[in-house]
């Protein structure tokens, strides 16, 4: 993996990226979907619904899992996922903002 230089780059550009990188991935975007539909899913049902396989399906929920975009409670054995909403819609406002702010910024 390559070393990165994120340190040079301020949090708010730091944040978008991570964000546009979770839902930049087609699997990601089905996970998030697929949770946003069935409340307390776990990584199996994932694996039937979308048809990865198991360690890619744990491999996305890492990643989104960093965003803070999903919540995580332990029955029995299992892992189960819902949408974290307060996080989605900071996710939402904070890349909504961008692309209007951009937009702004060309029309000038």
């Amino acid at each position: 993996m390559g070393f990165t230089k994120k340190h040079i780059f301020t949090n708010q550009i730091n944040t978008i990226a991570n964000y546009t990188k979770v839902i930049g991935h087609p699997a990601r975007v089905a996970i998030i979907q697929h949770i946003s539909e069935n409340k307390d899913c776990n990584c199996n049902d994932l694996v039937k619904a979308i048809g990865l396989a198991q360690p890619t399906i744990s491999q996305h929920l890492a990643e989104i899992r960093k965003t803070g975009l999903l919540n995580q409670k332990v029955k029995g054995k299992n892992l189960y996922y819902t949408i974290n909403k307060g996080q989605l819609n900071e996710c939402r406002r904070v890349v909504n903002d961008f692309f209007v702010k951009t937009q702004v910024n060309c029309s000038k």
